[in-house]
């Protein structure tokens, strides 16, 4: 019997992946498994900290005298085996903390400040009942569990399912309960009651007929009314009469309760489709695992090839994990994998709310769902026995998470593929460099849709010079000929679509006669004017003021607005197509929970005629009238100092391109920019991702980027601009002797943007191909520069960063 428990502490201050030694009380020790989290006494001043059991076993190298668990956390693990080896992978692979990535894992809602509530279950015995909860509904784990004997108990009960467990956040994600109806009655007290009824009270009748039918279970009051057709006021009078009590009855929230998704059935596939789902489909009953680069044009039907292979997955009695970027900005995609498999869905993102997260992750725990589909996050879910993974636009950025652990969800899903042993498809019209290379050497297999599901051409594109335009018109956001389109499809009755790559009404404001640009305070960043708001905000930090009248540094009146944003094109298109109806998507039209999904109802519905959004109306719109797209800004991206500014055009471009034409009627797309000839926008021009894959990679390997080297970026803030440039400098000189000769060292310099919220960042980028020290040098520097932490200079390790911005 294991008396000792490895734990893993979690101490803000001074994180380490070292375990710590733990006694297990004796009531607990056949109960403490590997995947709880415990309360534990940590350092000589014995204060409490959480902790996750690693493993339990009998031996301990540490010859003193153990302390004990103080408190045990979890009535069950929440952490499974794979999970704890998921979270130690992912500490040495992206050089943070074990404890930290196993916290990412987790939904907010079991990170957060909460309280543990216990409710009876419906195979609650009565003993139980009165023994715990007496009258009450539930009751606070803390108020119960204060012995470790009462402890042990609550395990007991837990894993016989006559308690359940639930995290409240305080304030926050409180259990959304409806009310239930539960039969107080013996079978013979039940005939004693019918026999006291007195004649005629049919109703009366009818609900003891009905309780007895209940066998234990609590329904819902809604549905035992109509189901017995009796009323609230013979329910209450059954209440008086100790036939029955209401309890309250916790249901799960749905946040798609109240969507109208339809059912769908499999469509007739072509035949590059076939081969697709064959492929995958035989590669499912394999033992080895098997990448796919599902390379399809925009409208090429990927979205079925996913489900129809998930179909297969199920049939076998295997779970499915989908992920797509931003699934707030996508609710189509949630409809049609919905439509398909129903209740056996589970969805992930960040548009839930704390609680809907917490009842779709422990549906998917219960083995209630058997498909996720989600965004970054929702890579973690907790499914068992996976058969397919599959990941939609591979090459979004959003797929990378910022903070520690900075992990990329395809080497998440690549490493679930490998313990589970089944495939993952990553699917993408435009691939990243770096999965298209992996997929020419035959470390991915690809697998080609050439052609629009309908044999419907891609949209012709035209690209608009506007050097030309503003020599010929006066300064505008539109070209005349995409005007003379907007009109048309107006007359037409169709509908447009309209890109731009800033939210807002004007980049910045600038005094005229002094050349002042009004900035943030926090940020080395202008601020972007907003006329809803009639402020100024700033996009990094959130700092907001109000609209200069005067220039602050030479008091003139002559201040002006320049540049432009989707607040703006707005006004103006007003003006221009005074009939038009007109829909604006954007960070500040979309704040608000659903309301992405809404706007694209009411644009898909056919009550607006041109949508205007920024980058998140790029992708994942099928909309059969959209037969005109224009892109107002094409050259917003090419301009910034990043080596892939060339191929997040081209993807962007590529892929708003595709939303115009995808049913019978054919689609053109205006590119309005200053640089026609750009490589980038002529082959997004002509639709030819293999084209630009190839010159592209020529000019990675001239300039030894990414995928032809692997990179690491090293960045230092502090509210001190000399201190964090102070620490980057002697970080260069205790790295150069640490790695090989080969190993490029880039900097240190001051990011692009050099300041936001008050601090001063400077990075350091390594480049290597191969380096054997390079993984015991930053796992070094992860554990050195924790002390500087507490001072405020903060040290970060991104590998494979997607900006350097």
């Amino acid at each position: 019997m294991a008396q000792i428990a490895q734990v893993l502490v979690d101490v803000p201050t001074m994180q380490t992946d070292r375990p710590y030694s733990y006694q297990i009380p004796t009531a607990w020790q056949s109960q403490v498994q590997p995947g709880m989290r415990v309360v534990v006494p940590f350092g000589r001043g014995k204060r409490r900290v959480q902790g996750l059991v690693l493993k339990c076993d009998d031996v301990t190298t540490f010859d003193g005298d153990l302390k004990a668990i103080d408190a045990v956390v979890d009535l069950a693990p929440v952490l499974n085996h794979e999970g704890l080896e998921l979270s130690a992978w992912l500490a040495q692979s992206t050089f943070a903390f074990q404890i930290t990535c196993a916290q990412t894992m987790l939904p907010a809602v079991m990170r957060a400040k909460y309280v543990k509530i216990l409710r009876p279950t419906a195979t609650t015995s009565a003993q139980v009942q009165q023994d715990l909860f007496a009258t009450e509904t539930s009751v606070v784990y803390d108020q119960v569990a204060t012995t470790p004997e009462a402890v042990s108990r609550l395990l007991r009960l837990q894993a016989a399912g006559e308690v359940d467990v639930y995290y409240q956040v305080k304030n926050q994600a409180r259990k959304k309960t409806i009310m239930g109806i539960k039969a107080t009655l013996s079978a013979a007290e039940f005939d004693q009651a019918l026999g006291d009824v007195r004649k005629g009270a049919a109703k009366q009748v009818a609900l003891l007929n009905g309780l007895q039918t209940l066998n234990g279970e609590v329904l819902p009051q809604k549905d035992f009314e109509q189901r017995f057709d009796v009323s609230d006021a013979v329910i209450r009078t059954g209440v008086q009469k100790g036939w029955l009590k209401k309890q309250p009855l916790e249901v799960y929230r749905d946040p798609y309760a109240t969507a109208d998704i339809q059912a769908t059935k499999p469509l007739t596939l072509n035949d590059e489709q076939q081969v697709a789902v064959d492929q995958i489909t035989a590669a499912v009953n394999q033992p080895a695992t098997t990448t796919f680069l599902l390379e399809g044009v925009t409208g090429s039907g990927k979205t079925e090839v996913y489900l129809q292979s998930i179909a297969a997955v199920l049939a076998q009695g295997k779970t499915a994990l989908m992920l797509v970027p931003e699934i707030s900005l996508t609710p189509q995609m949630v409809q049609r994998v919905k439509g398909r498999f129903g209740k056996a869905v589970a969805v992930l993102h960040s548009g839930l709310s704390s609680g809907e997260k917490y009842d779709e992750w422990r549906r998917i725990k219960r083995h209630e769902a058997q498909v996720v589909v989600g965004a970054r996050s929702a890579v973690f879910a907790p499914l068992d026995n996976i058969g397919l993974i599959i990941m939609d636009e591979e090459h979004e950025s959003s797929y990378k998470q910022d903070d520690a652990p900075r992990y990329h969800a395809r080497q998440v899903a690549l490493w679930r593929s490998q313990y589970h042993h089944c495939p993952v498809v990553l699917g993408s019209a435009t691939p990243s460099l770096e999965s298209r290379a992996r997929a020419e050497k035959g470390v991915y297999q690809r697998l080609v849709l050439a052609d629009r599901v309908n044999k419907r051409p891609l949209p012709k594109v035209s690209i608009i010079d506007m050097k030309n335009e503003l020599q010929k018109h006066a300064e505008s956001n539109f070209s005349q000929a995409l005007l003379v389109a907007l009109q048309d499809r107006l007359d037409r009755h169709e509908q447009s679509v309209l890109m731009l790559n800033r939210r807002g009404y004007s980049s910045f404001v600038l005094c005229r006669d002094c050349g002042f640009v009004l900035k943030c305070p926090n940020c080395d960043i202008s601020l972007t004017l907003h006329m809803d708001t009639h402020t100024m905000k700033c996009h990094y930090c959130g700092h907001e003021e109000a609209i200069p009248r005067v220039c602050p540094n030479c008091h003139s009146r002559q201040i002006r607005y320049y540049g432009t944003g989707t607040e703006k094109v707005e006004e103006e298109l007003r003006d221009l197509l005074p009939d038009a109806r007109i829909i604006r998507m954007d960070n500040d039209t979309t704040r608000k929970k659903g309301a992405h999904a809404k706007l694209l109802t009411r644009f898909g519905s056919g009550e607006a005629d041109i949508l205007i959004g920024t980058q998140m109306i790029a992708k994942g719109l099928d909309f059969p009238n959209v037969t005109l797209v224009g892109v107002l800004n094409a050259d917003t991206a090419l301009g910034l100092p990043d080596f892939r500014a060339s191929e997040r055009t081209f993807q962007l471009l590529t892929q708003v391109s595709g939303r115009a034409g995808r049913a019978e009627k054919t689609g053109h797309v205006y590119i309005q920019t200053f640089n026609p000839d750009h490589y980038a926008i002529r082959f997004a021009q002509h639709h030819d991702y293999e084209g630009f894959f190839k010159y592209e990679m020529r000019m990675r390997h001239q300039g030894g980027y990414p995928p032809y080297y692997f990179t690491v970026q090293l960045t230092a803030s502090d509210l001190d601009e000399a201190i964090a440039a102070k620490r980057m400098y002697q970080l260069l000189q205790w790295l150069k002797p640490r790695l090989t000769p080969n190993t490029v060292i880039l900097g240190p310099t001051p990011k692009p943007i050099a300041r936001v919220n008050r601090r001063y960042y400077y990075q350091i980028v390594i480049k290597y191909k191969q380096d054997p020290n390079l993984t015991a040098t930053l796992s070094t520097l992860l554990q050195e520069t924790q002390a500087q932490q507490r001072q405020g200079l903060q040290i970060a390790i991104d590998v494979e960063p997607l900006h350097f911005m």
